[in-house]
């Protein structure tokens, strides 16, 4: 006997899909279930299959419309569902579905239209979702944020199914077949009226790593005003004496309203035979290349 279990969990947009498990358990045992979640939490990442572009939606200005393209790169035809949600942005930088707004945070979901709400993608072919941006005539000025969400529909056919057949089963055996379907999720972003921020980074820390790992840089992310953030944190280190050398870099940061900071840990990567001592450690919050560069925040921690 085979059993279907599909785990469906939303991520941001660079998440993946995880392929099936097959799991063969005894009946007479009473733990294929717990088997089945211990093998889903063990199955390693595959490539994401959903290539969406961009992988963020900003109506500002007099913009009303926008598109959002999708292709699938896997191998199968596959079914997304489309919703439009809420997150809340924790000071660390995980995403949490809410229903009630607390004090400040605006949603974009009462704004934004889109069509449609289901797509399938043969291998290779694409798909063009149409954003439309309707705003009351008493909107009040700031950013408003949701986020559209691809949750990938368990298939009746094919290998992915519950008809895929799986390995033999022994006598007295019960085989669980395992699929996690990960849902990826870009934000849509309404900027109603005069919007602006700053953003300040401070905190800069570089603990001793413990052993075998790498050495992580602890900063805050400061933002004020009533828009969200978003860029490149980039480190780069100076020796004395010698020249700036790139460190580590995390791209895609943002902190969103309203949230008044971010706590990052940057894991750094040094060359070969460069140590992080006796010289300058510098951070910089630049826009993404896309968006012009520019530099946003800068902070530097000397080290002995």
């Amino acid at each position: 006997m085979w059993f279907s279990i599909f785990d469906v969990r939303p991520l941001a947009a660079d998440a993946d899909c995880r392929p099936i498990r097959w799991l063969p358990l005894r009946r007479e045992s009473g733990a294929w279930l717990l088997g089945a979640c211990l093998v889903l939490i063990a199955a390693p990442h595959a490539f994401a299959d959903l290539m969406l572009t961009p992988t963020r939606i900003i109506l500002e200005k007099n913009q009303r419309s926008a598109q959002l393209d999708l292709i699938n790169n896997g191998q199968e035809t596959a079914t997304y569902r489309i919703n439009l949600v809420n997150r809340r942005m924790s000071e660390t930088g995980e995403f949490s579905a809410i229903d009630s707004p607390r004090p400040g945070e605006q949603f974009a979901d009462e704004l934004v239209r889109y069509s449609p709400r289901q797509v399938v993608l043969a291998p290779g072919r694409g798909q063009t979702v149409r954003i439309l941006l309707r705003k009351p005539a008493d909107l009040p000025a700031g950013e408003y944020r949701s986020h559209l969400q691809f949750d990938r529909v368990p298939e009746t056919t094919g290998t992915s199914s519950i008809n895929a057949q799986g390995p033999a089963l022994g006598p007295g055996e019960v085989g669980v077949q395992l699929t996690a379907l990960i849902g990826v999720s870009i934000p849509v972003i309404v900027r109603h009226g005069e919007t602006s921020a700053t953003v300040t980074l401070s905190g800069l820390e570089l603990p001793n790593p413990p052993a075998g790992q790498p050495a992580m840089l602890a900063v805050v992310l400061q933002r004020s005003g009533n828009r969200s953030v978003y860029g490149d944190l980039i480190a780069t280190f100076t020796p004395q004496g010698g020249a700036p050398q790139e460190v580590g870099k995390a791209g895609g940061v943002a902190v969103y309203t309203p949230n008044a900071l971010r706590r990052m840990r940057l894991e750094l990567k040094p060359p070969a035979g460069l140590a992080l001592a006796r010289g300058t450690l510098r951070v910089a919050f630049r826009e993404r290349p896309d968006a012009g560069g520019k530099l946003l925040a800068e902070a530097a921690l000397e080290l002995p």
